[in-house]
């Protein structure tokens, strides 16, 4: 279970991100704060894995908060910044300040979840190493993309790129681009644009299901 702290100073948005991280499998609000001191208290007696930090807090800046959050100790939490601060300088700020990603309010609950899962296996993948080889530091640092990401044709989107390998990844056998579709909440047009952009690139295999009449099925499985 991760455990995430929501630091907003609106009472209302910091309900709304906290519904939505409940959303999310694996994870459990363990606290709300709505000040910079609130959430150093909270996150010094709670021990959050991830905090959900807000930019413009009543008694000091979020990007103080993430400095004195991110010490640089192991167990230092992995912080989310959410905010409406548009600017460069405050998103360099957060950048060098160590935050795990930056999300301009508004945004959908999708967009969050991404980020959280994304932090989560992060968490996993460190967690399960007794030594971090090159490709384990390159997918937790992203400086490289992986093949179901890299040169996507025009038309596609890294984020739903992204949404759909997860889909791919957790199944236990193959699916179709119907059911992809279903479970992704495209279109099957959509799904099967990415499916077959993975076969292209080697991330992903597919074979004839043959059945009944009409075109055999086409069933995409993860090539890992």
């Amino acid at each position: 279970m991760m455990r995430v702290l929501v630091v907003d100073d609106d009472f209302m948005v910091a309900r709304i991100h906290s519904a939505y991280v409940e959303r999310i499998a694996g994870c459990a609000v363990v606290g709300v704060a709505h000040s910079g001191a609130e959430a150093v208290a909270l996150a010094g007696r709670l021990r959050p894995d991830l905090v959900l930090l807000d930019v413009y807090l009543p008694d000091t800046s979020g990007l103080d908060v993430l400095r004195a959050l991110r010490t640089g100790a192991p167990d230092d939490p992995f912080v989310l910044v959410i905010t409406a601060a548009d600017d460069p300088a405050t998103v360099t700020a957060a950048l060098h300040g160590g935050a795990s990603h930056y999300l301009v309010k508004p945004f959908d609950a999708r967009a969050l979840r991404e980020q959280v899962e994304r932090v989560e296996r992060i968490r996993a993948r460190l967690s399960g190493l007794e030594r971090a080889g090159q490709h384990d530091i390159d997918t937790v640092f992203g400086g490289r993309r992986g093949a179901a990401t890299t040169r996507l044709p025009k038309g596609l989107t890294e984020p739903t790129a992204q949404l759909v390998e997860r889909v791919l990844r957790g199944q236990d056998g193959d699916l179709s681009a119907s059911e992809c579709a279903e479970l992704t909440e495209l279109s099957r047009v959509s799904a099967r644009r990415y499916l077959e952009h993975f076969v292209a690139v080697g991330a992903a295999t597919v074979r004839l299901r043959y059945g009944g009449t009409g075109r055999p099925e086409r069933r995409y499985r993860w090539a890992g």
